[in-house]
């Protein structure tokens, strides 16, 4: 293709994607540092108000990128601008770059930063919702359970889970809701509840390197790192879809979420997508509208 028909073409792609948001800024950079990972984009809808409720999107790379913000705008993002919320996509530290708990403390620096910015980005945090799928959903999930938890023990290990990233360390990282698409929940059973193309259990897999050591030798922080360990009477509401031929997270993390919400009374629901893969046949129209009511009716509910 000619030079001047690629550019035509990104215009046309970049107008089309202008008109689902009024304003935006890019590369913020949530930890008072200068790192690429450390920064976020912030969108606001079309649709004119003084301020919007927000919903914070963590892309996924199995904690290998530090890098893919905006990487789910096309679906997630715009469908959560014409529903008429900010949406705030950050970047994370990668597990080559540090590893577990940092990715969480990221994602919550990034909660304090939009709460103490509020005003300046239009934002009202009467409402702050957060989703990501893959391992971006097990940091929205981690982010949800976690609430109000600024440290955790597990047999002989210790975890600052709220970390002190950035400067707003005395606002609160608290979330009101979660929708989780297809996320690891409980890390040490993901070879043995369900079948997948790969071992997780390997030194080499994603989990071992985001925990820092092959899994099932490092028990305790596999369990630190699962959304599961946390949930208590003070977690919000759930929203979780996993298609049921996902062979990178096996289905049943997702039910073993939602069943330990339950049991804690917890308000959760589980869509199992018949003939869903790991992100082709989940990510798609019906769904993402299913996300998109689920925060609306969590935000008129904190009105």
């Amino acid at each position: 293709m000619k030079p001047f028909l690629l550019l035509f073409t990104a215009l046309i792609n970049l107008a089309a994607l202008g008109q689902h948001y009024s304003q935006s800024w890019q590369d913020i950079n949530y930890a008072a540092d200068t790192m690429v990972y450390h920064n976020m984009d912030i969108y606001l809808p079309l649709e004119e108000k003084e301020s919007y409720p927000v919903v914070i999107t963590i892309y996924g790379s199995a904690w290998l990128s530090n890098n893919s913000k905006g990487a789910d705008m096309e679906g997630i993002g715009k469908t959560l601008l014409d529903a008429g919320f900010a949406v705030v996509m950050p970047n994370h530290r990668a597990s080559w770059d540090a590893l577990f708990p940092a990715q969480v403390q990221d994602i919550k620096a990034v909660i304090r930063y939009i709460r103490a910015n509020a005003e300046k980005f239009n934002i009202d945090t009467t409402f702050v919702g957060i989703t990501g799928s893959s391992s971006g959903g097990n940091l929205a999930a981690m982010a949800g359970t976690t609430r109000n938890i600024n440290a955790f023990t597990l047999g002989n290990h210790s975890i600052d889970i709220e970390g002190a990233i950035g400067q707003y360390t005395a606002h609160s990282s608290s979330v009101d809701a979660v929708v989780a698409w297809f996320p690891p929940t409980n890390m040490l059973v993901m070879d043995s509840c369900g079948g997948t193309d790969f071992i997780h259990n390997d030194a080499k897999s994603p989990a071992s390197l985001y925990i820092g050591g092959p899994i099932q030798e490092n028990k305790e922080k596999t369990l630190m790192a699962s959304p599961t360990s946390y949930i208590n009477a003070n977690t919000p509401p759930f929203l979780i879809f996993h298609g049921n031929n996902d062979r990178v997270v096996p289905h049943c993390q997702s039910e073993l979420l939602h069943n330990a919400l339950q049991n804690a009374g917890v308000q959760s629901q589980l869509l199992i997508v018949e003939g869903g893969h790991h992100g082709p046949g989940v990510h798609v129209d019906e769904y993402l509208g299913m996300m998109a009511s689920f925060f609306m009716e969590q935000a008129d509910n904190k009105k």
